[in-house]
């Protein structure tokens, strides 16, 4: 039986004889439905979040595994949760089957090569939660880490695009993507991986909610290492403690621009080392800190 991802598409019969605008317009409605399966599996996506959290929590491993086109997407969503939502380069790890590529190949016999992956995952435990991504839901590389990863006690969180598939069957949180076939049969990296990409984003955005890292849709643990980000954390500041920018940079200069900090230190209502008291009581929520400071300030008056 043909999978899914392998399935000629419908509407493609006559593809590469049609007008620019026709096929264009092909492309991009394909991957807007794409996008579209992802709201089918929105109690999935908040179950994975709380096993990637949990594994924060604990202080151990978020652990990404996969090949090809969808290794790419977990790569980019990866990459970025240190800058965005300050989760600490330790804690992330990313298995790509063949390592993440240096130039501009990416060649496909790396997914059945499983044999680096016993030393690769030697130290997982159940503090950790590995993110298994695979179109197909058979690639041998996502299929052996998941394998491994289970049998040390982490959970699995396991994406795939087609149904009844072995990689599902792993799945301590499994997210089946009912994306349709390819517009170019077998080129996961237009709709299927849309459709990863989105839950990706998805999961590790609710996670840095559940950490206590965004707060009113605000980037408060971010890491501000350039111009933009230091421009972004003092606005940031400014808004959750009310005050001008001067409050703001000079909090955030105080604290080695960590925002969370800031944002208490910046009313001048306590200095840093209550600041840090505050978010330590409340795990690094600061919606939380915010609470007990107002709450203090308000008694002491």
């Amino acid at each position: 039986m043909v999978s899914i991802t392998e399935k000629l598409h419908a509407n493609a019969i006559g593809l590469d004889a049609r007008e620019p605008l026709e096929i264009a317009a092909l492309l991009v409605e394909s991957q807007a439905d794409a996008a579209r399966v992802v709201a089918d599996v929105l109690p999935e996506l908040c179950v994975g979040a709380e096993y990637m959290a949990a594994s924060m929590h604990a202080r151990g491993s978020l652990i990404y595994a996969a090949a090809g086109s969808s290794a790419l997407m977990m790569l980019a969503d990866a990459l970025e949760l240190g800058g965005t939502f300050g989760i600490e380069p330790g804690a992330v790890r990313v298995l790509m089957a063949g390592g993440i590529p240096s130039n501009f190949q990416m060649p496909g016999d790396t997914e059945d090569e499983t044999a680096s992956l016993k030393d690769a995952l030697a130290d997982v435990s159940a503090r950790d939660t590995l993110v298994a991504v695979s179109a197909s839901g058979s690639t041998p590389y996502t299929l052996e880490a998941a394998r491994i990863a289970k049998e040390k006690g982490a959970r699995i969180i396991a994406i795939a695009n087609n149904p009844d598939t072995p990689l599902l069957a792993l799945g301590d949180c499994s997210i089946l993507l009912h994306t349709a076939p390819e517009v170019v049969s077998g080129s996961t990296r237009m709709g299927a991986a849309t459709a990863q990409k989105i839950v990706m984003n998805t999961m590790s955005t609710l996670m840095a909610i559940r950490l206590g890292h965004v707060h009113d849709g605000m980037m408060v643990n971010l890491k501000a290492d350039n111009h933009k980000l230091k421009k972004r954390a003092s606005q940031i500041v400014q808004i959750i403690a009310d005050v001008p920018e001067n409050a703001a940079d000079e909090a955030l200069l105080l604290t080695g621009d960590n925002v969370k900090l800031a944002s208490l230190i910046a009313g001048g209502r306590v200095g840093l080392e209550e600041a840090r008291r505050l978010l330590d009581t409340e795990k690094g929520n600061l919606r939380g800190a915010l609470t007990r400071l107002a709450s203090t300030y308000q008694f002491q008056e």
